[in-house]
């Protein structure tokens, strides 16, 4: 099938609440900058054309992906011969409930942004996300968070869509949440989240997010392109200071390099390929387990890589 018939008759429809681009470098859509195009790139704005996008997938048997704001995605440098669909308009939207404490947030708002409005608010329980990049829908399939502080412990309940079934409500108490990991389908879409928070002092609010924001400056290369964290931290390691002890801190190859300023951040220094960062985790790999017997698990997500990637 032509690249360009793939949703054909979506991007011919002047009711298509969206935008449909084709060969789409995927560089533009992604914090490390890096990757090649997308065979279709859609922007949904409103559930009846994530519907209508997801059924048209279907139909021409082409496979589909969903990206959030594109952090914690390596993207091959051949690009994703599928549909990358990223959700906007109506999915942006969120509204503040002060008599139930909880914020109703829709899957592509920023977690940035909500974290702020929290703060405005005068309420705690999101201090632990300030400065973590990313939508909400993003950092929920993925529990962000530490292993002592994570967003599923937030959740009230999450709002996804799975094509054939609709609109699917599950509790939090439903969802399996883990240290980087959720039970969430692959097959569905998260659309929307509710999460709880609690009154406190605002200026104890203040401190603690000045406090984890100035850490993470001082630990991470926030300055720069990154995917964020590439590893989870083994139980009672830190992925980071396992792979400086295996002396790559600082290591290269084509334009991206091991952070030395937290060496579990692969930073794009220029011109870095998918392929120059898809080294550097297999060197990371390979060394940590020579030296420490240790198998390190890529926390990224890895997009047009074959599936041993």
């Amino acid at each position: 099938m032509a690249k360009h018939a793939v949703l054909g008759a979506l991007a011919a429809d002047d009711t298509f609440c969206g935008e449909i681009r084709y060969d789409e470098p995927l560089s533009r859509h992604t914090t490390l900058k890096v990757g090649g195009p997308a065979r279709v790139w859609v922007r949904a704005d409103s559930l009846s054309a994530l519907a209508a996008v997801l059924s048209a997938c279907r139909d021409q048997s082409v496979p589909w992906f969903v990206m959030g704001r594109g952090s914690n995605l390596l993207v091959a440098d051949a690009g994703y011969p599928g549909v990358v669909v990223t959700l906007g308009g109506d999915f942006k939207q969120w509204n503040y409930d002060p008599e139930a404490m909880e914020f109703t947030v829709g899957a592509a708002a920023s977690l940035p942004r909500i974290v702020q409005e929290a703060f405005r608010q005068g309420v705690a329980g999101l201090e632990f996300a300030v400065g973590t990049p990313g939508s909400v829908g993003g950092a929920l399939r993925m529990n962000a968070g530490t292993r002592s502080e994570w967003l599923g412990s937030r959740v009230v309940r999450v709002t996804s869509y799975r094509l054939g079934t609709g609109l699917v409500s599950r509790q939090a108490s439903d969802v399996e949440w883990g240290y980087r990991y959720t039970s969430f389908p692959a097959d569905e879409v998260l659309v929307e989240c509710v999460l709880s928070v609690n009154p406190a002092e605002q200026a104890l609010i203040r401190a603690k997010m000045e406090e984890k924001l100035t850490r993470r400056k001082r630990t991470q290369p926030l300055d720069d392109a990154s995917c964020g964290s590439v590893f989870r931290n083994p139980e009672g390691r830190s992925a980071g200071a396992l792979i400086e002890g295996a002396g790559l801190s600082g290591a290269r190859v084509g334009g991206a390099r091991i952070s030395p300023k937290h060496a579990n951040f692969i930073v794009n220094t220029g011109g870095a390929s998918a392929a120059d960062v898809k080294a550097l985790i297999d060197q990371a790999k390979q060394k940590v387990k020579q030296h420490y017997g240790i198998e390190l698990t890529t926390e990224v997500r890895f997009l047009g890589f074959p599936q041993q990637a």
